[in-house]
């Protein structure tokens, strides 16, 4: 038996490594080929928007409700009519509760008319008064529907508002309906056997992502002034990405995750969920954000001092250092970086300074040991929304006829995590160091005054189902929460293809603040939201 030396495991390692590139890379041509074939450009247009208040962001409309330019009964039923345009096509919106949010509107109509308060006290303590919202359906709003997209969870009322629901409602803002997410929030397309699956309103055989999809999705459509979803592994930022909004995952423990549905089974799992907003118009990250976050954190978040562009230091990474079973970047996505460069050096006479953390081609196997809940519940119990747990191979079966109440991803997730629980722990361990020295790395390199730019997502919108073929791509958002640092989705344009694209920023722990300052200059440099067609 021949023995190798180092150098020779090292060149077959990269044998290997490019084999299995090579093949990823012809399994993904035919399987885009084969859903090109499928979907085409084919499909009916999102309706055009008719209403320009749908264009303004919550911040502008809570101005004009305060001010008396616009009665919020107004706004609302503005709000309600895109939803009821937009819906039978996009299925976003899975309940409403449209008639108590138009009372609502009208009891906000007669305080301001009233004149109890001044225009200066409703701007500092209902800063979005009257102004209509939504929320992914894992997220508990008292005596709606809380089913976390389960089947069996279909009658579930939720009994108490989240705290970041009270939060909003305490702030003024009526909340008018609930949208889809997948099944337990776990996976990147939203779609369940309970309300069915969502459509990109940029090209409606894509995929909107997730888990918070129908909140992205709503968002680009206007049909809500603003959203609230949640991210363990990017499920804000994702259908932000898809969509072409904003939306912030927030620093680890600052913004309570009460109403959440699954809630954290671990420690870990707390750290690395987060609760934030999905909006259009980057303006309204920062006063959202600040009505979320728990008030004892605020003073180590420094929202209210204001950050100089000129004095961020800004690193940008094009790639994942070559994960496996990963997309390459797209060449659209790749550009970017070029663009944002050449206006940083423009406009500010900024270097952005590029770097090469290797260790990011980890990020699925980091993520997934994230994740991990020895002590239970297993995935198949929560399947079964913990009443014992399913027949994962039953169902499966059951799911070849389309008998079963489960989405194959749901199963196959299932199936996954039990053979994730048999690997030993010194793979485990290896992970778990490798994970330390990548944050140690990145917190050495951002301090505290630097951000770093990177993919939210390899490609732009998949196909509907396409994602199957491509399932590790959510690495480069999910590593970002296993990490444990803050970032902003900023959508950047539309791609050749059509729809949106975008980067993610990216800060130290507790530096939220300079995610949000840079998503308002970029927002600025390169226009943000693109609007659907507007019918004047």
């Amino acid at each position: 038996m021949v023995k190798m030396n180092g150098d020779n495991r090292i060149t077959l390692r990269k044998i290997n490594r490019a084999c299995v590139k090579f093949f990823q890379a012809i399994v993904e041509f035919v399987v885009r080929c084969m859903f090109k074939l499928l979907y085409g450009n084919n499909g009916p247009k999102m309706p055009p928007i008719k209403n320009l208040i749908l264009l303004e962001s919550a911040s502008s409309i809570a101005f004009k409700i305060r001010t008396k330019r616009v009665t919020s009964v107004y706004v609302v039923k503005s709000f309600i009519e895109r939803i009821e345009e937009i819906n039978p096509l996009l299925n976003c919106v899975v309940a409403n509760r449209f008639n108590e949010a138009l009372k609502e509107a009208e009891a906000v109509d007669e305080l301001i008319k009233s004149n109890t308060l001044s225009e200066e006290d409703l701007a500092a303590n209902k800063p979005f008064l009257g102004v209509p919202f939504t929320t992914k359906d894992c997220i508990a709003v008292k005596g709606m529907i809380h089913t976390a997209g389960l089947y069996k969870r279909k009658d579930v009322i939720a009994e108490e508002d989240a705290h970041v629901i009270a939060a909003l409602k305490n702030a003024g803002a009526i909340l008018i309906g609930l949208t889809n997410i997948s099944e337990l929030c776990m996976w990147w397309e939203s779609a369940n056997t309970l309300h069915g699956r969502t459509n990109n309103p940029y090209d409606i055989n894509r995929i909107v992502g997730g888990s918070s999809g129908g909140e992205g999705c709503i968002q680009a459509a206007a049909g809500s002034a603003f959203g609230i979803g949640s991210d363990i592994g990017g499920s804000v930022r994702m259908p932000a990405f898809f969509n072409g909004t904003f939306g912030h995952k927030a620093s680890p423990n600052i913004i309570p995750l009460s109403g959440q549905y699954p809630s954290p089974a671990t420690e870990k799992q707390k750290y690395m969920l987060s609760i934030g907003p999905i909006v259009r118009h980057a303006e309204d990250l920062l006063p959202l954000f600040k009505l979320i976050v728990l008030k004892d954190v605020m003073p180590l978040l420094r929202l209210d001092e204001k950050v100089d562009i000129k004095g961020i230091r800004f690193h940008y990474q094009e790639n994942d250092s070559g994960s496996k079973l990963v997309s390459p970047v797209h060449k659209d996505i790749r550009e970017l970086f070029r663009k944002i460069s050449g206006y940083l050096e423009k406009a500010h006479n900024i270097k952005a300074q590029r770097v090469n953390l290797q260790r990011f081609r980890m990020s699925t196997a980091m993520w997934m040991l994230g994740m991990k809940s020895p002590n239970g519940p297993t995935f198949d119990q929560q399947l079964s929304n913990l009443e014992g747990s399913i027949n994962v191979w039953w169902e499966l079966f059951k799911w070849c006829f389309r008998c079963s109440n489960h989405t194959f991803i749901g199963l196959a997730t299932a199936l996954l995590e039990k053979k994730e629980a048999s690997e030993n722990d010194s793979k485990s361990e290896y992970i778990q160091k490798e994970t330390n020295i990548l944050r140690r790395e990145i917190i050495d390199l951002l301090g505290d005054d630097g951000v770093l730019l990177y993919p939210t997502h390899p490609t732009p919108a998949p196909y509907h189902n396409e994602p199957i073929f491509k399932a590790f791509n959510f690495s480069y958002t999910g590593v970002i929460n296993v990490l444990g640092f803050p970032a902003t989705n900023i959508p950047m344009g539309l791609s050749s293809e059509g729809v949106p694209i975008g980067i993610q920023v990216i800060a130290n722990d507790k530096n939220d603040r300079l995610c949000l300052a840079v998503a308002k200059e970029f927002e600025k440099a390169f226009g943000g939201w693109i609007t659907p067609e507007i019918q004047a």
